[in-house]
């Protein structure tokens, strides 16, 4: 059976990871500016304060685990009141070494290992959202594992160094939204997939993307009434079933298109459209361009 939450990683393509390690002492805070690309953080040691925008404040503590897939501004510091640093994060020249904030010297009372990646992916924006936009995890003993590898393998420069952070990355990730699924999640992904019935209904859409289906066989699939299972994954979901199944047929067609350079006739057969003109009228309509154009367009767009 086919696994959504792998697929979405897989097409995501994460790459590029940077990590520094993060200390503080005494009166400090940052704040970062909106990012826009995906970053995460781990507690190593200590404690701290973390104000993302949008989202209720948090008490970090050692152990715990921070994903942001789209990284709005937030703000990270003390528990003693103090004037944040204003930090660009796009701009910032990568450190070589610990980066202290507050009282120079002496233990810290937080470390962390903070770090970012790229998500290589032509519909990045779309799968994003399907995703929560904040990720706390305390206490998982396999993230932490993780963390420490990746920690581990972003300071040294050995042979094979990228491919290996990519490879962590993506357990990484998928490691993290596990943990985080459930049906308290917000709508997306992951509280579709943690309910039992719109699960069923979800992996067989993705196995077979280029099937003809239709919201009473998904409901089918279900064991729901159409109207059951139609306001029932979209309350879930965020997004309504056949908008679902057309936003994944196009983010799977953009990269049979470009990352695998397929041709259009195959990529319609693949995606579900009975000929390449059908699919270039739909792809067109839904990406802005035609497909032979995007294929054809330089890559990071």
């Amino acid at each position: 059976m086919s696994d959504p939450l792998s697929e979405v990683i897989a097409l995501l393509n994460p790459r590029a990871v940077f990590s520094k390690r993060i200390s503080g002492a005494g009166r400090w805070g940052v704040r970062y500016a909106d990012f826009g690309q995906p970053s995460f953080c781990a507690v190593l040691e200590g404690s701290c304060l973390l104000a993302v925008d949008g989202q209720e404040p948090l008490t970090l503590e050692a152990g715990d685990f921070v994903l942001m897939p789209a990284t709005p501004g937030f703000t990270m510091s003390g528990f003693e009141p103090a004037m944040p640093v204003r930090i660009d994060p796009k701009t910032e020249t990568a450190p070589s070494d610990e980066i202290r904030h507050g009282t120079p010297g002496g233990p810290p009372d937080v470390r962390l290992l903070g770090g970012y990646f790229v998500f290589d992916s032509p519909d990045a924006g779309l799968l994003v959202s399907l995703l929560p936009a904040l990720v706390h995890v305390r206490g998982l003993a396999r993230l932490s594992v993780l963390v420490r590898l990746v920690g581990e393998e972003s300071l040294e420069d050995r042979a094979g160094r990228e491919l290996v952070l990519t490879r962590l990355v993506e357990v990484l990730l998928i490691e993290a939204l596990r943990a985080s699924s459930g049906e308290g999640a917000p709508p997306g992904l992951l509280r579709g997939l943690a309910d039992a019935r719109l699960s069923i209904a979800m992996r067989q859409l993705h196995a077979r993307p280029a099937h003809p289906w239709t919201v009473v066989q998904l409901a089918q699939k279900a064991a729901l009434s159409r109207s059951a299972f139609f306001d029932r994954f979209t309350r879930a979901v965020g997004l309504p079933p056949m908008e679902y199944l057309l936003a994944w047929r196009m983010a799977l067609a953009k990269d049979l298109l470009r990352r695998q350079g397929l041709a259009i006739a195959e990529v319609a057969e693949r995606v579900g459209y009975g000929s390449a003109s059908t699919f270039s009228t739909a792809f067109s309509r839904h990406v802005g361009q035609p497909p032979g154009l995007y294929a054809r367009a330089p890559t990071g767009g």
